[in-house]
């Protein structure tokens, strides 16, 4: 069994994700098991299959009754707006991966840990009670086991941070 990730937001960032978890053999040890999105299936399905920016997706992607069927794996579907009603512990999720922008302080991902999440990332920048921000060339190695609560900055940020830091 690989690390089980959730995908809560599938827009611009929550299917670019997806697609890079299947397009680098790197991640195959990672696992999509479900996605928290409230658009109809057949939209995500769609959308997933035909990028507007990065083209076609490069395997097979099908509307099951239950969700997605990404490269002939199945991927659960929720349409929940309630966090507290979020499946993470019956998917024994490992990882949500926040991408719906609309939350960002330790509150709301305390809801999804609650839910059984194990640990949460925002994948934009979050209030300064998360855990952690890691930039990625910049302080990602400061990372640690025992923090829960993740925040992946912001674009801008990954962008000129390692830039301001090779200068300083």
């Amino acid at each position: 069994m690989g690390y089980r990730l959730a995908i809560n937001g599938y827009g611009r960032i929550g299917r670019c994700l997806l697609r890079a978890w299947r397009e680098d053999s790197r991640y195959h040890g990672l696992q999509v098991v479900v996605i928290n999105d409230l658009h109809p299936r057949p939209a995500l399905a769609y959308l997933t299959a035909h990028d507007t920016t990065h083209g076609r997706f490069p395997g097979t992607v099908a509307e099951t009754p239950a969700g997605l069927l990404v490269d002939g794996l199945p991927i659960r579907v929720c349409q929940l707006e309630d966090i507290g009603s979020l499946p993470w512990a019956e998917e024994q999720v490992d990882l949500v991966l926040e991408c719906s922008g609309s939350f960002s302080d330790r509150a709301t991902a305390q809801r999804h840990l609650n839910q059984g999440g194990r640990r949460l990332l925002f994948s934009h920048p979050a209030t300064a009670e998360v855990d952690f921000t890691a930039i990625y060339g910049f302080n990602h190695r400061e990372l640690r086991r025992e923090q829960r609560v993740l925040s992946a900055g912001s674009c801008t940020s990954g962008c000129i941070v390692p830039v301001i830091d090779c200068l300083h």
